[in-house]
């Protein structure tokens, strides 16, 4: 291979390279989210405006104001606390002691939620059922009717 040759690959190499680099780049720093809990979050709050985040824990004083969807509520883990805003419809399972999770923004003036943001975790489809209890356990079982039998035979 001559020397300019290996010269050109050598550079359309790096250009390549510095591309897809910077396409990479990009694309991911748009729509990067951190996953934390709110007690790695709160002991610091400052640290974390303005970033995009998913914040685990369980929901408590759940208000609504009336004749609206906007919703103020708190997510507190392991004792730390944080209040959080959302205006839209809310899962069937998010009360008050549910674990959720929920996606937005913190600010100074509390976590504010983002379209679709709340996520309700079923506490009853996870967790097993008690020894003795469930479908089938303690009933006896159903007959099965047997198969007609024809005149003929």
């Amino acid at each position: 291979m001559s020397g300019s040759r290996t010269v050109k690959l050598a550079i359309s190499t790096l250009v390549l390279g510095l591309a897809f680099s910077a396409l990479l780049y990009s694309s991911l720093a748009e729509d990067t989210q951190y996953y934390k809990h709110v007690d790695e979050v709160m002991t610091q709050p400052a640290g974390w405006y303005g970033k995009r985040l998913q914040l685990h824990g369980h929901a408590s004083d759940i208000r609504r104001k009336p004749d609206s969807l906007d919703y103020r509520f708190d997510v507190s883990y392991n004792g730390q606390l944080v209040r959080a805003t959302y205006s839209g419809i809310v899962p069937d399972t998010f009360k008050d002691g549910s674990e959720v999770v929920i996606k937005g923004t913190l600010g100074p003036h509390g976590f504010v939620v983002e379209r679709d943001g709340v996520m309700a975790k079923c506490p009853s489809k996870y967790e097993p059922s008690a020894p003795g209890v469930g479908p089938g356990v303690g009933r006896p079982a159903r007959p099965v009717p047997a198969p007609a039998q024809s005149a003929g035979n």
